[in-house]
């Protein structure tokens, strides 16, 4: 399977960034929901394959459920989708490379969370609440169950569980960039997302749609759904912004010499 090394990814990833910023506003919004939905259907498949496991199977029941989460986030990077936690790490990279203002980067954050929102929500009602996939025994004790774990957490363990996830994920999504094959892209999407869902980390669009499906359901107050939303999405910036895109921009870009001339050369000069 063909393979970039670090600095050819790298510019690739600096250019996803650069034109992710310059996307029209109905594009940003309809490839946010989209992405926003697949994450959604990924997560309420774990619950449809997990809730029926019995008990003494919860080891299992965790992977068998993280093996098929997986599918939202191929879904979104091989169909079509703008991802909040992919975006805290490729548009970072663009900033880094001085080729987009910062104020870019958070209103491209800020667009793509808002569709992102719109698509989870929309399958948590539609499809979790109306036709009942969250509803119903033995999947809504799974929904309330998963639900209540995150919102337990404290503030500090939930930032630092975002952390923790954005990691994996924009490791993933930089392994799905640094392929041109489609095997090679969902391998290396599965086993990164597969690993952040076992470990239990939490993602903040995953969460957009597993909390609102148990809030529609009766459970819990929008309220608590705060208090959890805000540290995950912190920590999933922080994850993606500075673990993945800060640590490999020093690691192998920004004392690079001939990597910073390369990209100079290749810029195009305007005609007058």
């Amino acid at each position: 399977m063909a393979y970039r090394n670090q600095e050819k990814n790298i510019e690739k990833i600096v250019e996803t960034g650069v034109s992710k910023t310059m996307y029209p506003l109905l594009k940003i919004m309809i490839l946010g929901f989209q992405a926003g939905a697949f994450i959604a259907l990924g997560y309420l498949l774990s619950i449809r394959v997990t809730a029926v496991l019995p008990e003494h199977l919860e080891g299992i029941s965790s992977l068998v459920g993280a093996s098929v989460f997986p599918i939202g986030l191929i879904l979104t990077l091989l169909v079509g989708g703008e991802l909040l936690t992919g975006n805290m790490m490729a548009v970072p990279f663009a900033r880094l490379a001085k080729k987009v203002p910062i104020g870019k980067v958070f209103s491209n954050w800020i667009l793509v969370m808002i569709s992102n929102f719109m698509g989870a929500i929309f399958i948590a009602y539609f499809f979790g609440h109306i036709v009942g996939l969250t509803e119903t025994a033995p999947f809504l004790a799974e929904t309330v169950y998963i639900a209540e774990h995150k919102l337990e957490a404290s503030f500090l363990q939930a930032f630092i569980s975002g952390i923790g996830c954005n990691w994996l994920v924009a490791a993933a999504v930089w392994l799905c960039y640094s392929s041109d094959e489609l095997v090679g892209k969902i391998v290396g999407i599965w086993f990164p997302t597969m690993a952040f869902v076992a470990l239990g980390f939490q993602h903040v669009v995953a969460n957009m749609f597993v909390i609102p499906a148990a809030i529609f359901a009766g459970h819990f107050s929008w309220l608590e759904y705060l208090g959890n939303f805000v540290p995950v999405l912190l920590g999933n910036a922080v994850g993606g912004s500075v673990f993945i895109a800060g640590a490999y921009w020093h690691a192998f870009v920004k004392n690079d010499f001939h990597f910073t001339k390369k990209k100079q050369k290749a810029r195009p000069v305007a005609k007058v």
